[in-house]
């Protein structure tokens, strides 16, 4: 990780609302779905993969600030079980995968922006969370990804390993877990 790069956690900073305009934007800018219907179809995508999680697990939200303060990347997850957590309930896949998420309750998004990509500030912010998840004793953390992503690699690097698919060609979903 460049030792111009801070992992924080999201509600330690003294004015977190600074850096959430360049979390969006990381977001944003990382998401495979880039044009939207209307204003209301883009906030309704960003309430989904993004604004639930700083809404209710805050806690479990990390910046990885880079040396002006702005936000290189982020993680944002969630300890809750989210096959048993209403508030994940629009989420079809996660029934799919009941069996493993007992097993593997804590989940994660994580994005980083194009230049902090490929030097270890993803690796510090999973190392980050995984620390923090397993001192709060949750067993396992997963994350969700399709078949063939370019993410995959990372996430193997990372510890994560295949438990589990669902569906078919190109809309497989995978369900990568790593023990905490």
């Amino acid at each position: 990780m460049p030792s111009s790069v801070e992992i924080q956690r999201l509600i330690d900073l003294a004015d977190a609302d600074a850096v959430l305009p360049g979390i969006d934007a990381i977001f944003f800018q990382s998401s495979n779905t880039q044009s939207f219907a209307d204003a209301a179809a883009k906030e309704q995508f960003r309430e989904r993969w993004l604004g639930r999680y700083l809404m209710h697990d805050r806690r479990w939200a990390y910046v990885a600030l880079a040396a002006d303060g702005t936000a290189a990347g982020y993680l944002i997850a969630s300890l809750d079980d989210p096959a048993l957590t209403p508030r994940f309930a629009d989420i079809a896949y996660f029934a799919d995968f009941k069996h493993l998420t007992a097993r593997f309750p804590a989940h994660l998004h994580i994005n980083l922006a194009p230049h902090a990509r490929g030097q270890g500030t993803g690796s510090a912010l999973i190392a980050r969370f995984a620390s923090d998840a397993e001192d709060a004793g949750a067993p396992g953390v997963h994350v969700v990804t399709s078949r063939g992503a370019r993410n995959a690699g990372f996430y193997a690097q990372n510890g994560f390993t295949e438990r589990g698919a669902t569906g078919q060609g190109p809309r497989e979903i995978v369900f990568l877990g790593r023990e905490l």
